[in-house]
């Protein structure tokens, strides 16, 4: 799954920091509405949105059914030491990577798994460089997210984990945004809400 948008709308190409917002709310209010429905959580692992990914569900009535937490692990080593990110890894590709992004979803669905959440935890990750301008040699406006999906009769296809990158434009704001606009777009997608 490499879309980000859904309803004819895409929100890497939204410019109106409004109009994104309402696009994210949407998406993110018919998730938490299909996640409730079937018992299912959410949890996420932020970097680069800093805690954007978090407020747009929480923004959202009764996100707290669904939404569990974010762990905002700006810092290469609260990657590690907070979502259990290989040290390795994070040595050798920096935080800016695919794989990187993978493991941030499924350590956050670990940091928060319950017993009781039976039907399972879809862990969202977010790392990217929002700029100005390239951080380690990866220009602004790369970004990588990771989802992990819980093992159950809800996601029948496709990996249980996945990354997706996006080349984004604008500014350090619009880049972390449009961000999170590509993360609810695709799981909208993904989860099938976007059909009902």
């Amino acid at each position: 799954m490499t879309q980000c948008g859904t309803e004819g709308a895409d929100p890497r190409l939204i410019d109106d920091m409004g109009l994104l917002r309402r696009y994210c709310d949407r998406q993110a209010s018919a998730i938490l509405a299909w996640c409730a429905a079937r018992g299912v959580r959410i949890a996420c692992a932020e970097s680069l949105t800093g805690g954007l990914l978090a407020d747009a569900f929480v923004r959202i009535p009764g996100a707290s059914r669904v939404f569990l937490g974010s762990a905002v692990t700006y810092d290469i080593h609260a990657k590690a030491a907070v979502l259990g990110v290989d040290g390795g890894l994070l040595r050798t590709h920096g935080a800016v990577d695919p794989e990187v992004a993978r493991q941030m979803a499924a350590g956050t669905a670990r940091l928060f798994s319950q017993p009781e959440y039976r039907s399972g935890i879809i862990g969202l990750a977010t790392t990217g460089v929002a700029g100005p301008g390239p951080d380690g040699g990866k220009p602004a406006g790369l970004v990588y997210f990771g989802v992990s999906l819980p093992q159950n009769e809800y996601f029948f296809t496709g990996p249980s984990q996945y990354a997706v990158e996006l080349n984004l434009q604008g500014s350090r704001e619009v880049i972390r945004q449009r961000t999170v606009g590509c993360v609810l777009g695709n799981l909208r997608q993904f989860t099938g809400s976007s059909q009902e």
